[in-house]
């Protein structure tokens, strides 16, 4: 057993090797994590970004002007539907996670070299779109709920919209928001956890633990996909800017709260303004014939 002398030498001893370590593996991104990427390298790395995010936000355009914005499922299957929100979620959360993302798959190409670099660098980014796609499958039996519901109750979308938007107000206030929020707002303090994970499928597990505080963090935004229509692409494209600038800028949590308000007052008046609801527009009659 060491002695308490000893073990003051050795903590820093310690300290210093895990240091190494996660230098070695896990440098600090640009953005709200601390230090920067050395120019070349960051200025490659946001190059990919947009190589990848323009694509999928083309082919997320292209089908929602071929479907419009309906109610529900919109007669998706879910294969499909499951394909389409992956799409989005790349098109509409890649810009805001890049820092860690970049971070962590230039730690990856440090270590490894050839199909070894590839291979880790498909488990984290899979890891991370499979939380996603297991959010999906939540989201597909709430707007298929949704959807039926208002086909059966017309005047029952209102009612849903206005709850859509409260719960997501209340969730934008909440603490559990903010838990999310200050992990994905702190790149370096969790790479520095993840340096610590280990095998078997240890990249998988990163993208997975990154990925469930995301969708953490951006529940309360998607639930207004409900009320808004999941293929409304303002709606994608207004939610995408507040998720980067929750995550990015020195005063996203006040923005986010921000936000929350408004949810709040949207759910207000969504039960008297049918503007508010496109996703939610059946049939519904005016409020002077309810």
């Amino acid at each position: 057993m060491l002695s308490w002398n000893h073990q003051q030498e050795y903590t820093p001893m310690r300290h210093s090797r895990t240091f190494a370590f996660t230098s070695a593996r896990s440098p600090t991104p640009t953005g709200a994590g601390g230090g920067l990427l050395p120019a070349r390298d960051l200025a490659a790395a946001w190059f990919l970004v947009v190589l990848i995010a323009v694509p999928a936000w083309a082919l997320t355009i292209g089908q929602a002007r071929d479907m419009g914005v309906e109610p529900g499922t919109m007669g998706m299957a879910l294969p499909l539907f499951l394909l389409l929100w992956v799409t989005m979620m790349a098109a509409m959360m890649l810009p805001s996670m890049a820092p860690v993302a970049i971070t962590w798959v230039r730690g990856i190409g440090r270590q490894s070299s050839g199909w070894t670099r590839t291979w880790r660098t498909v488990e984290f980014v899979g890891g991370y779109l499979l939380v996603w796609t297991v959010f999906g499958l939540l989201a597909y039996a709430a707007l298929a709920l949704t959807g039926g519901l208002v086909e059966d109750h017309p005047t029952a979308g209102r009612w849903t919209g206005a709850a859509a938007f409260l719960l997501a107000g209340l969730y934008q206030l909440g603490p559990l928001k903010y838990v999310c929020l200050r992990h994905c707002r702190d790149p370096m303090s969790h790479l520095v956890r993840y340096a610590g994970f280990r095998q078997p499928a240890r990249d998988l597990r990163v993208g997975v633990h990154h990925g469930a505080y995301c969708v953490g963090c951006c529940a309360g935004l998607m639930v207004v996909l409900i009320p808004l229509g999941v293929m409304n692409v303002a709606a994608m494209a207004g939610l995408a800017v507040v998720i980067f600038v929750e995550k990015l800028w020195s005063r996203g949590p006040l923005l986010g709260r921000i936000v929350g308000v408004a949810f709040l007052v949207l759910a207000v008046l969504a039960p008297f303004q049918d503007w508010l609801l496109p996703g939610l527009q059946g049939s519904m009659p005016s409020m002077d014939r309810m």
